[in-house]
């Protein structure tokens, strides 16, 4: 079957990490805004003030997709540029950007995805008690009817939030991210609810204030799993750590796929949540439930790796300890192509959704070599790999609709700063100068051939 002719090739970006301009305008703050202002939180004390300074020079970051072919931008919305304050009164100075970067896009014949909440949570939310607010999932909603009411006449397609397992998880439980707390059981799993009700407020919140009919998804992520072989036996037991809970962890928690997309799909919590964290969960209503399993059109997955699965002789799910030596990206994270194919297949039988990665690409130690271009073969390589083994999923039959290169540009990652490089363009953050790597090249052949020869 190999790829849909309809099938979109994009690549990805979050407004934190390329816009800059984060006081301009009538910005409010968020609470990356404050985290990077707070020495040690970030490498070398790096923050997005300025980052890519898309905000200013979009027409050139879309003259380069356009000359890569990129087909669909995924860019995310900066809640605070609409709303300074999270929610009153609207900044139009906000809106008309998001106009302007729409308006260009469409004009080069780029389809635009918006991601409505890429965590950058208003800092004036925040010090309202943010995601442990039992008002958020409101204040969520009156953003996205802003947002449907202005944009959707040219926009079809949204995402509602982007990774919530990081926001639980990097923003609350471990703080490695902003806003930087370290929180309990209790208020992780209020954060969680309200994470999930704010998603499907979302979703109502966005077909109704839409001038005309839209589709509509989440993009988590989440740890994947793959068998070490093709047997029956350690297939079934990847997909078993895929989606269940194998103890009573709360970190193992936050990252199981199964607890933040059953809900979505299925309008329940997975059993083993109800058994292991019981006591720690806020009051859950049939409403509730309802609210959040509000009907989405597709299924967005960020992926970039995943862990080895054996059967033991019980047929339960064993780790497979990685050998000496196996390869890693420049940001220490494992190449295992084998994610680009078992992940979509496990996630399309179990959510039977239409499927977009939504983020998949690597970190590599990218410089400019004496020629003045930037050759990172090893990302070519990584893309050649793991693009190879997306097909594979598309010729058994996976409804796959698209995939997001992470990212269009090199751009702030997050706690790494500047120091790690994702991006399909490479830019001189000193200048602000954007060369295409050999990437974005190797990109434009797979797009031009529908990926037929990968």
């Amino acid at each position: 079957m190999s790829f849909k002719k309809d099938f979109v090739w994009g690549s990805a970006t979050s407004s934190y990490q390329v816009e800059g301009a984060a006081y301009d305008d009538g910005k409010g703050l968020s609470i990356w805004d404050v985290f990077c202002m707070e020495k040690g939180h970030i490498y070398e004390n790096h923050n997005g003030d300025i980052s890519c300074d898309q905000y200013y020079r979009y027409k050139e970051d879309i003259k380069m997709m356009k000359e890569a072919g990129i087909q669909a931008y995924r860019f995310s919305i900066s809640w605070p540029r609409i709303f300074p304050n999270g929610t009153g009164v609207i900044n139009l100075k906000g809106i008309q950007y998001y106009d302007k970067l729409i308006n260009e896009l469409i004009s080069n014949g780029i389809v635009p995805y918006i991601t409505l909440h890429h965590w950058e949570l208003p800092y004036e939310l925040y010090k309202r008690g943010g995601w442990m607010n039992p008002d958020i999932p409101e204040y969520f909603a009156r953003y996205a009817a802003v947002i449907a009411e202005h944009f959707s006449d040219r926009v079809e397609n949204f995402f509602t939030i982007n990774e919530p397992q990081c926001i639980a998880g990097l923003g609350y439980l471990t703080g490695v991210h902003a806003p930087g707390l370290k929180v309990g059981a209790y208020e992780i799993f209020n954060i969680w609810h309200n994470l999930l009700k704010a998603h499907g407020k979302a979703v109502q919140a966005l077909r109704e204030h839409a001038v005309r009919p839209i589709k509509i998804g989440m993009a988590p992520c989440s740890t994947l799993y793959y068998p070490e072989t093709e047997s029956d036996a350690d297939v079934e037991a990847a997909r078993r750590a895929m989606f269940h809970l194998q103890n009573g962890n709360l970190n193992d928690c936050v990252w199981n796929i199964a607890m933040w997309s059953d809900p979505i799909i299925f309008g329940k919590y997975p059993k083993e949540a109800m058994e292991y964290f019981d006591k720690y969960m806020p009051e859950i209503s049939e409403d509730d439930m309802k609210l959040i399993s509000s009907p989405i059109d597709f299924y967005g997955h960020n992926i970039y790796n995943a862990i080895m699965i054996r059967a033991d002789k019980n047929g339960n799910p064993v780790e497979v300890t990685r050998y000496d030596g196996f390869p890693k990206t420049a940001i220490q994270w494992p190449m295992t192509p084998e994610s680009m194919y078992w992940g979509p297949k496990f996630i399309y039988e179990r959510y039977k959704k239409p499927f977009y990665i939504t983020e998949n690409g690597m970190s590599s130690h990218d410089w400019i070599s004496l020629d003045g271009k930037v050759h990172d073969s090893s990302r070519v390589d990584m893309m050649h790999r793991y693009l190879r083994e997306y097909k594979r999923a598309a010729d058994e039959g996976v409804d796959l609709s698209g995939y997001f290169a992470w990212s269009s540009i090199d751009n702030f990652e997050w706690a790494y700063g500047y120091s790690e490089r994702f991006g399909l363009v490479f830019v001189d953050y000193q200048t602000q100068n954007r060369i295409r790597k050999d990437s974005s090249y190797f990109y434009q052949k797979v797009i031009e051939e529908n990926g037929e020869n990968l």
